[in-house]
């Protein structure tokens, strides 16, 4: 089967297509645990749709236990710079981000957040004030390539007994286009 030609909608973001892997491990940290490192493995793909598909496997450095699990898709607003990231994953949460696609840099912020009755505490918190001007926000994302070509990703959180903290910073290398 021929590779489908990617939708054009999705053209400001081919920059993330593809395999990449860690390099170097990445950091996790939190104020209610100890840091950590992990690998992750990142497939961001499409069937000529006018989305990307995703998945994030993460596994621990020494012993490549699997860790973190994530997948989903990537829609763009046609002709803007608007961003849906529609995740699922492992733990137990589910979440729709949403944001902006500047260059090669898509950074995306919680819009709506549900997770299984039986979810490890502490839970990610979902806070908003629709109807005023600030928008607290409990999960933040950011993705950008840098000028060696690797792909960047820092995710801030907050829960329900902790403010907003920087929890991952990971660098990614491509290995498959």
């Amino acid at each position: 089967m021929a590779t489908p030609q990617l939708n054009p909608v999705m053209e400001p973001l081919s920059w993330m297509l593809g395999t990449w892997l860690s390099d170097p491990p990445g950091d996790g940290t939190f104020t209610t645990m100890k840091p950590f490192q992990y690998l992750e493995e990142v497939h961001i793909s499409h069937v000529g749709q006018p989305m990307l598909n995703f998945s994030f496997n993460a596994f621990h450095p020494d012993t490549r236990k699997p860790m973190h699990r994530e997948c989903g898709f990537i829609r763009l607003k046609p002709d803007t710079n608007k961003v849906a990231f529609i995740s699922a994953q492992n733990t137990g949460l589910v979440e729709v981000e949403e944001g902006e696609v500047n260059g090669q840099e898509l950074s995306i912020a919680s819009h709506s957040i549900a997770r299984i009755s039986f979810a490890k505490k502490p839970h990610v918190e979902q806070v908003s004030a629709h109807r005023a001007r600030i928008q607290l926000v409990d999960i933040t994302r950011k993705f950008r390539l840098n000028s060696d070509g690797k792909l960047e990703q820092t995710v801030s959180m907050a829960t329900t007994t902790q403010p907003m903290t920087q929890h991952l910073h990971i660098t990614y290398k491509k290995v498959t286009p």
